[in-house]
């Protein structure tokens, strides 16, 4: 069975991280797809985020990364995927994915949500908190793999 794990991945966290390797013991194929959206602004490109998840999933032999710039019910349709992945950390996240579950659902009726709650150690990492405490020269180490932590420090420097 295939799954779908969207999200901006802006930038690509250890909770990010934690979820799909605990979803590829679950499922057949996981296809991490880096959902891009014209009206927002991302400090990583669609390329940038892509390389560094697809490195940074390498290790996984049944997760794929792709870049969807359409709806992601229209993407499930089109690779069939039946499951659609969501993280959650708390009862915000949860309310807000539910109505996203509802709204996919009705363009898809294929398509399960699936809500996958953190583990408690990645309750507290959030891409908008990770960015800021980055560019005024925090200690993101425990939230971001190496990989990116270099990308952001270096983007922050030019």
């Amino acid at each position: 069975m295939l799954a779908v794990f969207p999200g901006s991945f802006d930038p690509p966290t250890f909770g990010h991280l934690n979820i799909i390797e605990r979803c590829s013991r679950l499922f057949d194929e996981i296809d991490v797809v880096i959902s891009v959206n014209p009206d927002k602004k991302y400090l990583f490109s669609d390329e940038e985020r892509f390389n560094m998840l697809n490195d940074l999933t390498s290790v996984y032999k049944n997760v794929s990364v792709h870049i969807c710039k359409t709806l992601i019910s229209d993407y499930c349709a089109k690779v069939g995927a039946k499951v659609l992945l969501r993280g959650i950390r708390n009862t915000n996240d949860f309310s807000y994915e539910f109505d996203l579950s509802l709204i996919n659902r009705s363009l898809n009726q294929q398509v399960e949500t699936l809500f996958v709650p953190t583990e408690q150690r990645y309750f507290l990492i959030r891409s908008s908190s990770i960015k800021e405490l980055a560019r005024y020269g925090g200690d993101i180490s425990a939230m971001v793999p190496p990989v990116v932590e270099r990308a952001i420090k270096e983007k922050y420097r030019s």
